[in-house]
């Protein structure tokens, strides 16, 4: 049978830069992002680099006329929505952008200049060259060193950021990200500089040195989401957002620091159906060992995350909890992701200590209970609520996970918490699967029982 074909239209993006032969930076980085964001990637490689994780051993620079000749068939042929520049490495090739920039796009610049290795990419003497290119540029995007090179301004807090963002504006780009990541502090604050106004965005600092490709990936993903037709502001936040969770969930390869997950969003997305399914096997499996012993009078809840999930809406749970009944637990609805507030936070807070925690479930205090989670054999931790600090205006189960996570000697098996439900507290159990939080269930259950 012949069937029919049924083509697809994502808007197409140009990258202009270095090939990475190490796959995290450049060219490599810039096509993953893109169709990880749902464009379709071109690209136009001005230079060929020899680089892994360690560092750069060499570069080849191509003629100009075979990068216009690249430049040439994209654009001659695809209707091209957004265009982004990185390593362009001299003078010519950044002249050669700016005489082809009205053919350009949503042109975001990336103003390359070091690898994250401190391997220097431009040649000196094409710094000032930079100028002009800027001028034609939707958005120019800055790390603090770079920003500092191109406006003569040390760039060391974010009202310095402010500053040469608006310097930045001055030299005729339509705005200016001037970005946090260089700059001392907890958070890492990136600054957005338009002729309208600033918008800050501020996240916390993620600690690793696995951040190759970061400029790359945050640049690529701002200009596919201008050709999806975002406007600037919520193209670069939902960018950032994507770079925190690829800097968090960095790739580890190679002998030196990783690199940027730069599929990270898409291989969370595609984890939410089978997340979805665990969670429904659990409660179908608790359901079925009829686990009352453990069922709080308010309910049970189940709940699982995907893999990177860093937000309640990346949680998957029964929606309306579990309780019990005549004939055994019955869950009152299905499951959905965002159904839940506390075991949610709960599991958000164990996954900031040890990530590889993916379910967990809300359980009664009581002392058979509490006795029989030794019966795993495993660690369980406890906090004092009393220790809270009035700043904290939810239940506390974020703060009492993270600061029993904070003091456990190895991942804990169960958190112990004298407060928030009733006068009975709760027990929130943990696994990294879905079948291992149903063994830990069943297998104190079951102790419980036997002590009866």
């Amino acid at each position: 049978m012949t069937r029919t074909d049924a083509p697809v239209t994502p808007p197409v993006v140009l990258t202009v830069a270095g090939s990475d032969s190490g796959g995290g930076a450049g060219i490599q980085a810039d096509l993953k992002t893109i169709e990880a964001c749902g464009g379709f990637g071109t690209s136009a490689i001005t230079s060929v680099t020899a680089q892994n994780t360690t560092g750069v051993q060499g570069q080849h620079l191509l003629p100009v006329d075979e990068i216009e000749a690249q430049i040439g068939a994209v654009t001659g042929d695809f209707d091209v929505a957004a265009v982004k520049t990185g390593m362009l490495a001299t003078r010519e090739v950044i002249t050669l952008v700016v005489e082809h920039a009205a053919d350009l796009p949503n042109l975001v610049v990336d103003p390359v200049m070091v690898a994250a290795s401190g391997d220097r990419l431009l040649a000196a003497e094409a710094e000032d060259a930079y100028e002009t290119l800027i001028a034609e540029a939707a958005v120019v995007t800055p790390n603090a060193d770079e920003a500092a090179v191109l406006t003569g301004r040390d760039v060391d807090d974010p009202a310095a950021a402010e500053q040469a963002g608006r310097d930045l504006v001055e030299m005729g780009a339509d705005s200016a990200l001037v970005k946090g990541g260089h700059v001392p502090g907890d958070a890492v604050v990136d600054t957005l500089v338009t002729d309208d106004g600033v918008t800050t965005f501020r996240h916390d600092r993620i600690d690793t040195e696995a951040t190759h490709g970061s400029g790359c990936t945050l640049s690529s993903a701002i200009a596919t989401q201008l050709a999806h037709g975002d406007d600037l502001p919520a193209a670069v936040g939902s960018s950032i957002d994507l770079l925190a969770s690829a800097v968090r969930y960095n790739v580890d390869v190679g002998d030196g620091p990783g690199a940027v997950h730069h599929l990270v969003q898409t291989r969370n997305d595609a984890a939410r159906r089978p997340t979805s399914e665990a969670v429904e096997r659990a409660v179908s499996a608790l359901v079925d060992a009829d686990v009352s012993a453990l069922v709080p009078e308010r309910g049970m809840t189940i709940a699982g995350a995907t893999p990177y999930a860093e937000t309640p809406d990346a949680v998957a749970a029964v929606e309306g909890r579990i309780a019990r009944t005549m004939d055994g637990i019955r869950p009152n609805r299905g499951v959905r992701f965002g159904a839940s507030t506390t075991v949610a936070r709960a599991l958000l807070a164990a996954r900031e200590h040890d990530p590889a925690v993916r379910f967990a479930a809300n359980c009664r205090l009581a002392d058979a209970i509490e006795d029989a989670l030794s019966s795993l054999n495993r660690p369980v931790a406890a906090y004092d609520p009393d220790e809270r600090p009035d700043a904290v205006s939810d239940d506390g189960i974020a703060w009492g996970v993270d600061r029993a996570f904070e003091t456990s000697e190895g991942t804990p098996v169960a958190v112990v918490g004298r407060e928030g439900v009733g006068t009975d507290g709760r027990v929130t159990l943990f696994a990294a699967d879905a079948d291992d939080l149903v063994s830990r269930m069943e297998t104190v259950h079951g102790t419980v029982e036997d002590s009866v």
